[in-house]
């Protein structure tokens, strides 16, 4: 996209804006829009008044909010942030503000919102522009500049009212506000198509990947080998030499050790993983918490090169090897160890099989998330899978590593061109709202 630069510029008078056009002008945010909304307006309104209540999770990264819910006035006239249609809204906690959340408000009931209290509210003065106002909002610099002013600690950090309120910004006139904003809103349009594209390839790719895996586990490498029935409701046929048994009769399954805070002396400490630490075929090894593993138990609760680590809860069956990252470790009760009794089990074909089982549903009744909230060593020892022997559980774990490897280094690159996208509409709103590019023809 080649476009076109402003005939003149002037010195700003704003440090990391530099130049601006001739013509447009550097207001602090203060001077054209409310920063401080207050509810006097809505107090006078009947209480049963049907509002929308927008929690942080309904508004959208760089636009968009989600109106399912209403609500009486009188329920969450106290106690939540206000803002009417036409306003701006804008996360003030991390890392809501660093992603982007923030969203013109329009079409709500009654014309009216109510949200969390994490939010900054501009509501555009009669010479701004609700649009332009709301992408000067999205703009890199905003939200870079704004991140550098945060106060606070760790996951606590907000953008004050007062970086809001003083943030200076060059303006245009209304006009070209408005023709910045419309230019803005087709070519954004046509960014977020091909992302959502690419989004949806994703999608696709990491089905093909699901579905190569499950049926390489469950049917073998080879498509003419005779099939029989396993006996197992959720598998159908299995290859006729394969064999169904519980995973105990492979696999020993042991649950790791529960915390207890008031009995950490800091004697024969060990670090531990948890059930976070354990993502799909990885373990996070950085930060590692500690807690007491005394001589009698250290055996049991120490992980060897080879062992699968299971989750309990949270994404339930989610499964990595432990590769021996560190000298020593041990693991939390949300984990359990899974330890092939003998060497003709592959470990690295029951995580393919345990991936293809989650994925499924297996774990859950009906492929519901929301009916078991843990997979308890019981369940896990007791479930009923194929086992091809062993030249044939290595030849699928081999295929697997290969053909998944090269999906995900097609959704590798998938994800490396969304985020260009996402770059380059981030610069392209800055420039737009800054001045660097003169848009008012394209616009038109």
């Amino acid at each position: 996209m080649k476009l076109a630069l402003y005939p003149k510029y002037k010195p700003s008078g704003v440090e990391w804006v530099r130049e601006i056009p001739e013509d447009w002008q550097s207001f602090r945010l203060r001077f054209v829009a409310i920063t401080s909304v207050t509810k006097k307006e809505v107090r006078e309104l009947d209480p049963e008044t049907k509002v929308s209540f927008i929690p942080m999770e309904a508004v959208g990264e760089y636009g968009g909010l989600h109106l399912g819910t209403a609500k009486p006035l009188s329920k969450v006239v106290d106690g939540y942030t206000y803002f009417r249609n036409g306003d701006v809204i804008v996360a003030k906690i991390t890392p809501c503000f660093e992603n982007g959340k923030g969203a013109l408000a329009s079409r709500m009931f009654s014309g009216i919102g109510f949200g969390t209290t994490e939010l900054h509210v501009l509501r555009p003065s009669g010479h701004m522009d609700a649009r332009f106002l709301l992408y000067l909002t999205f703009s890199d610099h905003f939200r870079r500049i704004g991140t550098a002013s945060m106060f606070g600690a760790g996951g606590q950090k907000r953008i004050s009212d007062d970086f809001i309120r003083n943030f200076r910004h060059p303006v245009p006139c209304l006009s070209e506000q408005r023709a910045i904003a419309a230019f803005l809103d087709r070519e954004t349009a046509k960014i977020d198509r091909l992302v959502a594209r690419k989004e949806r390839l994703i999608e696709l790719l990491q089905e093909k990947r699901t579905a190569l895996i499950t049926r390489a586990v469950t049917q073998g490498l080879d498509p003419n080998v005779p099939m029989k029935k396993s006996g197992v409701e959720w598998l159908g046929e299995i290859p006729v030499h394969w064999h169904i048994a519980p995973v105990y009769s492979r696999y020993e399954v042991a649950l790791g050790k529960m915390l207890d805070a008031k009995r950490v002396t800091g004697e024969s400490s060990g670090k531990y993983l948890r059930n976070v630490d354990v993502q799909w075929d990885s373990v996070n090894i950085e930060d590692l918490p500690e807690m007491d593993f005394p001589p009698t138990e250290r055996n049991r609760y120490l992980l060897r090169s080879g062992d699968l680590l299971v989750c309990e809860g949270g994404e339930v069956g989610r499964t990595a090897i432990w590769g021996s990252e560190l000298d020593e470790c041990f693991y939390q009760k949300a984990i359990h160890r899974v330890r092939p009794w003998s060497d003709s089990e592959i470990p690295r074909f029951f995580y393919f099989m345990m991936y293809g089982l989650a994925k499924r549903g297996v774990f859950t009744a009906g492929g519901n998330p929301n009916t078991i909230a843990h997979l308890t060593a019981v369940q896990l020892r007791h479930y009923r899978v194929p086992f091809p022997s062993t030249g044939e559980q290595r030849a699928i774990a081999a295929f697997l590593d290969c053909e998944t490897a090269k999906i995900d280094a097609l959704i590798a690159k998938v994800r490396q061109a969304i985020d260009h996208l996402k770059e380059f509409r981030a610069a392209l709103i800055s420039a737009a709202v800054t001045g660097k590019i003169d848009v008012r023809e394209e616009a038109s």
